[in-house]
């Protein structure tokens, strides 16, 4: 099924805006994951007794406290204490018996939901969760179902057929039959989970190639839960990413993105791979517990001048490649792209991965992971890089 015209552009714009509704609740229900699965591991969470009675998997507030500032999840006691507040808000955990509504600094008992069996799974929940397993069962298992394909000329990496998709979900019994299975996929595009590698068609039982959207193997930062995401702030057309003025009182977090001709002076924070306004990103605005309201932002392009891929691959040219290994840390890798065909380095964190392996901006990416990206666009190439593995090999070109 091929949509065009208006009605792509009503789907589109429904799905980004149903997608941006929804980002909110999938990143509280990874975080609180993520975060129940390290404390089972560090055996924060276990089995307790208090006035002979035996509480199973739960744990301790004021040592779960303790624990966070330990591992730098909050500056602070009050932040730590906001940050487990959210997840009690939002039904991730609960005291077990259910007599606080406030999560306190003290040796009261709470446990995750999940580990009692008392979730409220509403849908939207039980597609996040769904599309969680599904994910770790395709990567932690052997498979053909990821590949590099091509489309439209383009070439797209861990690539899903969405016949053979069905047919895998079928095999491993998540489904029961096709149609079921189509509208599961369906349902995982819709909450912006998988889509199509060049977002011009919704999911059907055929051909066509999807990639998933939602890394939900990404190291969330638990003080993200405390920052609201704007809705109101649209994505810019010429940039993945909508960098946003901060209060200057962020002390050493905050950086300069600053070009060789001064182009550019955004003072930015280094944020997780998911931008504020809903596109993927290698640092956005970072969580304020600021009440001033962000300010969109999104600079010019610190180039002097496009180039063509034919003008950066001439023999003799005056451009020069360069290959740099970058391991994304729990934030992400530290740089932004933009442009077109190609693209470029927007932006660069000083203190980020990407600068300690001797990224500059104005560069221009030629390939990522070994595949020529040298025609694609930003959006091709964030997806590239948000589906593949935490070290990227990336090749770029630079002026002599």
């Amino acid at each position: 099924m091929v949509l065009e015209g208006r009605e792509m552009d009503g789907i589109g714009y429904t799905m980004q805006k149903k997608a941006a509704e929804l980002e909110r609740l999938a990143e509280v229900l990874v975080t609180g994951e993520q975060l129940r699965l390290r404390l089972h591991e560090a055996k924060v969470i276990k089995d307790r007794r208090h006035h002979l009675r035996t509480y199973p998997n739960c744990f301790v507030a004021k040592e779960l406290i303790d624990w966070l500032i330990e591992h730098k999840e909050a500056s602070d006691r009050d932040t730590a204490i906001k940050i487990m507040q959210k997840l009690l808000d939002q039904s991730i955990i609960h005291h077990v018996c259910d007599e606080h509504r406030e999560f306190k600094d003290l040796k009261l008992f709470y446990r995750f939901r999940k580990d009692d069996g008392t979730f409220p799974l509403d849908s939207e929940a039980k597609v996040f969760m769904r599309g969680q397993r599904i994910y770790e069962k395709l990567m932690n298992t052997e498979n053909t179902l990821l590949q590099t394909r091509e489309e439209e000329g383009d070439v797209f990496e861990r690539t899903l057929v969405a016949s053979e998709f069905i047919d895998w979900l079928l095999q491993e019994g998540e489904i029961s039959t096709r149609e079921e299975a189509e509208q599961l996929g369906r349902r995982l595009l819709e909450h912006g989970i998988i889509q199509h590698v060049t977002n011009k068609h919704h999911f059907v039982d055929g051909p066509l190639l999807f990639q998933f959207r939602m890394n939900f193997r990404r190291r969330r930062r638990l003080i993200e839960l405390l920052h609201e995401r704007s809705r109101c702030i649209p994505e810019s057309h010429d940039s993945p990413f909508c960098l946003r003025k901060q209060n200057s009182e962020g002390g050493n977090t905050s950086f300069l993105s600053v070009s060789p001709t001064k182009e550019i002076k955004v003072v930015v924070r280094r944020s997780s791979m998911s931008s504020s306004c809903g596109s993927s990103g290698y640092y956005s605005s970072s969580p304020t517990l600021s009440s001033s309201p962000p300010v969109l932002c999104n600079p010019k392009s610190v180039l002097k001048r496009q180039v063509s891929p034919e003008e950066l691959q001439t023999p003799g040219g005056p451009f020069l490649k360069k290959t740099f290994t970058i391991m994304g840390d729990a934030v992400g890798w530290g740089f932004v792209v933009r442009g077109s065909k190609p693209c470029h380095i927007q932006a660069v964190d000083p203190g980020g991965p990407a600068a300690a392996a001797g990224m500059k901006v104005c560069q221009f990416v030629v390939s990522v992971n070994g595949l020529n990206v040298l025609s694609q666009d930003y959006r091709a190439v964030s997806s590239l890089i948000l589906t593949g593995p935490r070290t990227i090999v990336m090749e770029v070109m630079e002026e002599a």
